[in-house]
């Protein structure tokens, strides 16, 4: 039986590439015909494929459908938190996660530090959307056109004087952040306040949330929260897949 199952998912991916006739199937399965139409009746009847005019086989609606309706219904605060409070756990610092939303970037989730220096940042809140490292990953991943009318639009209060001073600098960074896939907020909403932060990725590859850890710098200095940074792309990365339903690359 888990072979026939084996045997039947794995048409799938071949159809994802385009249609493809009974023969096809059968030669990518390496089973004879019989086999292979036996496995494609099935799938046809559960609408997981189609089988067009021509007698090829597509992907059919039902598996759309399936697939929107998980999506719709996936919780990245759910998948998140055990991944957050784990980070927590190894470097003691506050870690939040948010997402786009509204024109709004908002907190969804926070850890807070195990320090008695605590950050007054809430579930829900939004943030100061123009230097917050989450925001940067958020807007980053939007198409060029959309974070320029978005930077465009936005005020730029100087919360200090490592703020980001305007639209111009913002697209800039936003187009840093987007090639290196992290970012920061070194003392730009508050002086003593220092950021580092990695985007959660879907199936897609678009970014659906960002995670961030913040820490004051009288606990640890800018340059020693930097070293975190592979740790917090690591839980990020770890989140990405579990969010997305997908598995580590396996090592050539």
């Amino acid at each position: 039986m888990s072979q026939t199952v084996d045997r039947a998912l794995s048409i799938l991916p071949l159809l994802a590439q385009g249609p493809a006739d009974l023969g096809q199937v059968a030669e990518r399965l390496g089973v004879h015909k019989s086999t292979a139409l036996r496995l494609l009746r099935t799938l046809h009847e559960h609408g997981l494929v189609y089988r067009q005019e021509d007698q090829r086989y597509r992907l059919g609606a039902r598996l759309f459908a399936l697939a929107q309706e998980a999506v719709e219904n996936l919780d990245v605060r759910e998948i998140a938190h055990s991944h957050l409070v784990a980070l927590n756990d190894r470097c003691g610092h506050t870690v939040h996660l948010a997402v786009y939303e509204e024109q709004e970037v908002l907190y969804i989730d926070k850890v807070e530090s195990r320090y008695p220096v605590r950050m007054y940042s809430r579930i829900g809140k939004p943030v100061a959307i123009t230097v917050a490292a989450v925001a940067k990953l958020l807007l980053a991943d939007l198409p060029e056109p959309e974070r320029r009318v978005i930077a465009e639009k936005l005020d730029y209060p100087m919360y200090t004087s490592r703020s980001t001073p305007g639209a111009a600098a913002f697209l800039k960074e936003l187009a840093v952040v987007r090639e290196q896939g992290w970012a920061t907020d070194l003392g730009g909403h508050e002086e003593s306040i220092n950021c580092i932060g990695a985007p959660i990725r879907g199936a897609d590859g678009r970014v659906v949330a960002a995670m961030s850890v913040s820490a004051p710098n009288v606990v640890v200095t800018a340059e020693e929260l930097l070293t975190l940074l592979p740790l917090v792309r690591r839980t990020a990365e770890t989140i990405s897949r579990e969010y997305s339903g997908t598995t580590r690359p396996k090592k050539a």
